[in-house]
C-alpha cells in the first residue's frame, strides 16, 4: 500500500494563533507630542527597521546556504520513494519531483533575494532619513541656543530709561515755641532754621534723586535739594544746593567691593547715614551731626558689602524697619575734611574708617553693631564777638581769618547698636575724640575734648486699614566743639523728645513730637559788650508732612 505524504505547514494553525495574538491591538491614551519628540520616535522607527532588515538578510544567507542541502535531499528522497512505491505530492495533490520541490525553493530564495533588495534600498532611504532628521534636530537646537542667548541679551540691554529711577521726596514744616526760659538766649535750633520767633512753614526739603546703572561696573547717584538756605542769608531762602553726586565703581557683577567717588555721605555715625526720609525724630542728635557738615564731603570712599549683608540692608529699608541703607559691611576712605558744599580750606585730608555687622537672628530679628572713626585737621572759620561779653568785638585766634590756615586736630570714635523695630526697636550710640573748640575765654579755637550721643526706643503698630504707626523717645546729649559754626562755639546739649510717626501710606506720613531742651545757641553775636553763645532753655511743638514719590 502505497504511502501519501502532504508537503505543506504543519504548523498553519499555530500560525494563525500566533497572528491572531499579534493582531490584538492595545490602545493607550497619549498626551500630544512635541515637535522634538515626534522626530525622536521617527527616528527610534527607523531604526527598528534597519535592525529587521539585518535580520532578513541572515536569514536569507541560512537559506541560500540551505539549497544544495535541500536540493540533494530531494534527489535521494524522489529516489526513496521510487524503490518502494510511494509517491510524494504537493499541497496542491500533485506528484511531487525533486526538481518541482528545488524550483519551488529556488523561487522562494529569488522572491527573498528581491525582497532583501527592496529593504536595502529602503535601508538606505532611512539611513539618509535619519541622517536629515539628526541634521535638522541639531539646526533646531542651535536655533533654540541662538534665541536663548539672544533673550539674555536683549534682558541684559535694557533701555535707557528703564535704567536709570527718578524718585523723592519733600517736607513741611511746622514749628511752635511753648516755652523759653527767661534771662536765657532765644530760641533756637542747630538743624532747623525755623526754630525760633516769628517762625511758622518751612520747606525744609524738597529733594529730587536720579540714579541708575550706566553698564553692570558703573552706578550714579544725584541729588540736589531745592530748599536749602545759605549761610549767611538773612531773608533769602530755597536756593538750590548739591547734596549727593557720585559714582559708584563695582569691581564684579555681585557689586561686593566697589570705590564711590564725588560727593557723598561720610562713613561715620548710623543715624548721619540714615536718610531724613526714614528718620523718625525731625532732626539728627548733634554729637554725630557736628562731625561732618551736611554729612557729606568731596571724597573717595571703598566699600565690602558681602551679598547676604546687602540683602539685610536692602530689606530692612524696603520693610519700613527705618535702616540707613548699603554702606558697606566695612569701609574706608579718604574726604576734604571741610563738609559736602564748602570750599576746602587746608591741604589736609580726613580719613575715616567704619565696620558695621548686620545680623539676623533665629527669630527673624535683625540687630546691627558697628564702630567707626576719623582723623585729619579742621579749618575753623570765624566771626567777630564779645569775648564773655565784655569789650569790642574781636575775631578769636587759631581760626582762617586770624592765620591759622593748618586747621586743628579733629578726630573722633565712635560706637553703635541697632535693634530693628520689630515690632519694638532701639537705637544707641556714642562718641569721643578732641576737636576745634573755642575756649573758656572765648578767645582762641583749641583742640578740646568732647563727647555725646543718644538712646532712642520706637514700637512699629501695623494696621490693616489706617496705617503705621511708630511712637519714639530719644534722649540726646553732647558737649564739645562745634566745628561747623563760626567759632566752633564750645556747646553743650541735653534734650528729650518724644513723637509719633503715622504713615497714612508710603506716599505720605506725618509726624508730631515735643522737645523738651537745654541747648546752646550757635548765633555769633558782634555787638560790643553783649555775650555770644548762651543757653536756650525751652520747649518746642514740631510738625512735619512728609510725602514721597
Amino acid at each position: 500500500m502505497a504511502r501519501t505524504i502532504v508537503a505543506g505547514n504543519p504548523c498553519d494553525s499555530d500560525v494563525a494563533h500566533y497572528g491572531a495574538l499579534r493582531c490584538t491591538t492595545v490602545h493607550f491614551q497619549r498626551k500630544p507630542l512635541s515637535h522634538t519628540q515626534c522626530e525622536a520616535d521617527k527616528t527610534k522607527t527607523q531604526k527598528m527597521k534597519l535592525v529587521s532588515a539585518r535580520a532578513i538578510q541572515s536569514l536569507i544567507a541560512i537559506l541560500v546556504f540551505g539549497v544544495s542541502v535541500t536540493d540533494s535531499f530531494a534527489q535521494e528522497l524522489a529516489g526513496y520513494l521510487a524503490d518502494s512505491g510511494s509517491t510524494l505530492i504537493t499541497a496542491d495533490g500533485q506528484p511531487a519531483t525533486a526538481t518541482s520541490s528545488t524550483d519551488a525553493i529556488a523561487e522562494t530564495l529569488r522572491e527573498a533575494e528581491d525582497r532583501l533588495g527592496a529593504l536595502e534600498a529602503e535601508r538606505l532611504k532611512l539611513s539618509e532619513a535619519q541622517d536629515e532628521t539628526k541634521k535638522r534636530l541639531d539646526e533646531l537646537l542651535d536655533e533654540k541656543e541662538k534665541e536663548e542667548k539672544e533673550k539674555e541679551k536683549a534682558a541684559k540691554e535694557k533701555k535707557w530709561f528703564e535704567k536709570y529711577t527718578i524718585r523723592g521726596y519733600g517736607q513741611f514744616r511746622f514749628n511752635e515755641i511753648m516755652d523759653v526760659e527767661a534771662g536765657g538766649a532765644p530760641a533756637t535750633h542747630a538743624g532747623d532754621s525755623s526754630v525760633g520767633d516769628n517762625q511758622t512753614f518751612i520747606i525744609r526739603r524738597a529733594r529730587v534723586i536720579i540714579s541708575g546703572d550706566a553698564n553692570e561696573h558703573v552706578s550714579f547717584y544725584l541729588q540736589p535739594d531745592f530748599a536749602s538756605t545759605p549761610n549767611g542769608s538773612v531773608d533769602a531762602i530755597q536756593f538750590t544746593q548739591l547734596r549727593d553726586w557720585y559714582t559708584d565703581i563695582h569691581f564684579d557683577k555681585t557689586r561686593v567691593f566697589r570705590l564711590r567717588v564725588g560727593q557723598s555721605k561720610v562713613p561715620y555715625g548710623w543715624e548721619n547715614l540714615q536718610s531724613s526720609q526714614n528718620r523718625l525724630p525731625l532732626d539728627r542728635n548733634d554729637a554725630f551731626n557736628s562731625a561732618v557738615r551736611n554729612e557729606r564731603d568731596l571724597g573717595a570712599f571703598f566699600y565690602w558689602t558681602p551679598e547676604y549683608a546687602q540683602d539685610l540692608f536692602k530689606y530692612v529699608v524696603d520693610e519700613g524697619l527705618k535702616g540707613s541703607g548699603n554702606y558697606g559691611v566695612f569701609g574706608f576712605g579718604v574726604h576734604s575734611g571741610q563738609g559736602g558744599s564748602l570750599r576746602e580750606q587746608n591741604d589736609d585730608l580726613h580719613i575715616v574708617s567704619r565696620l558695621a555687622v548686620p545680623y539676623q537672628w533665629a527669630n527673624g530679628q535683625i540687630t546691627e553693631f558697628g564702630v567707626q572713626g576719623y582723623t585729619g585737621k579742621y579749618t575753623v572759620l570765624s566771626s567777630a564777638i564779645s569775648p564773655l561779653g565784655v569789650g569790642a568785638a574781636v575775631r578769636p585766634t587759631g581760626t582762617l581769618e586770624t592765620g591759622d590756615v593748618d586747621g586743628i586736630v579733629d578726630k573722633r570714635i565712635a560706637g553703635t547698636y541697632v535693634y530693628y523695630p520689630q515690632p519694638l526697636g532701639f537705637q544707641a550710640e556714642w562718641t569721643v575724640g578732641r576737636g576745634p573748640s573755642l575756649n573758656e575765654a572765648q578767645t582762641a579755637v583749641t583742640d578740646r575734648a568732647l563727647y555725646g550721643g543718644y538712646l532712642m526706643s520706637m514700637y512699629r503698630k501695623q494696621t490693616a486699614c489706617y496705617g503705621d504707626f511708630i511712637p519714639f523717645v530719644r534722649w540726646a546729649y553732647y558737649k564739645g566743639g562745634y566745628k561747623n559754626a563760626n567759632n566752633s562755639p564750645f556747646s553743650e546739649i541735653d534734650e528729650l523728645e518724644a513723637g509719633l510717626e503715622w504713615q497714612f501710606s508710603k506716599n505720605l506720613e506725618l509726624v508730631g513730637m515735643y522737645t523738651l531742651t537745654d541747648r546752646t545757641n550757635l548765633r555769633s553775636i558782634s555787638t560790643a559788650d553783649t555775650l555770644s553763645y548762651q543757653q536756650f532753655d525751652g520747649e518746642l511743638a514740631r510738625f512735619q508732612l512728609q510725602f514721597n514719590y
